[in-house]
């Protein structure tokens, strides 16, 4: 009897011992475990959304029908639009575009465009002002949806190419080559 309650005992003691070692445990990696699932509710809360092929097509449309490509696509003019969609708005560079204003290099879009987020690339396309030959002032009156389908179109293309040169000063030479551009009055 003695030695039953003996075991008794130590197999009570041995259960207590197994329990606290895994709330021990649970309590050791509890916060590592919420870390990782806020983390990972947060991957899926950053990660992209799949973007709807018309949506694409849509950005694509306003791109092409904005002459966006007349200036951020090097040669495109030259070749009648007829440069592959993957070479397309990387800039204008090394071609600049001088006039009284100075000399302004077109940007590379898919370096740019999506430095933003969707939000502030819409509050930027409404509110910006840029240099000639750059008709900012049709991007004000682009709706937030074609300016939407536009920055996930650039989006989608993916990063490509060099930043454009910087902005030279009327005053200073730029390197060629560069048109002269007038500003018709």
């Amino acid at each position: 009897m003695l030695h039953s309650i003996g075991t008794g005992r130590y197999t009570m003691v041995k259960k207590r011992a197994v329990a606290l070692l895994a709330a021990g445990i649970a309590i050791a990696i509890a916060p590592q475990a919420a870390n990782s699932a806020a983390a990972e509710a947060g991957k899926s809360a950053a990660a992209p959304k799949a973007v709807s092929a018309k949506t694409l097509a849509r950005g694509k449309y306003m791109v092409q029908t904005g002459h966006c490509n007349n200036c951020h696509t090097s040669g495109y003019t030259k070749n009648e639009g007829n440069i592959p969609e993957k070479d397309r708005l990387l800039g204008s560079s090394p071609l600049g575009y001088r006039g009284p204003w100075g000399t302004t290099y077109a940007s590379n879009l898919r370096l740019t465009v999506p430095k933003f987020t969707q939000e502030q690339w819409v509050k930027y396309a409404k509110t910006m002002k840029a240099r000639p030959p750059m008709p900012w002032w049709g991007l004000h009156d682009t709706s937030e949806q074609d300016l939407v389908a536009m920055y996930q179109y650039i989006r989608h293309l993916g990063p490509a190419g060099e930043p454009a040169r910087d902005y030279v000063p009327p005053d200073k030479e730029p390197k060629p080559p560069y048109e002269t551009r007038q500003l018709v009055q």
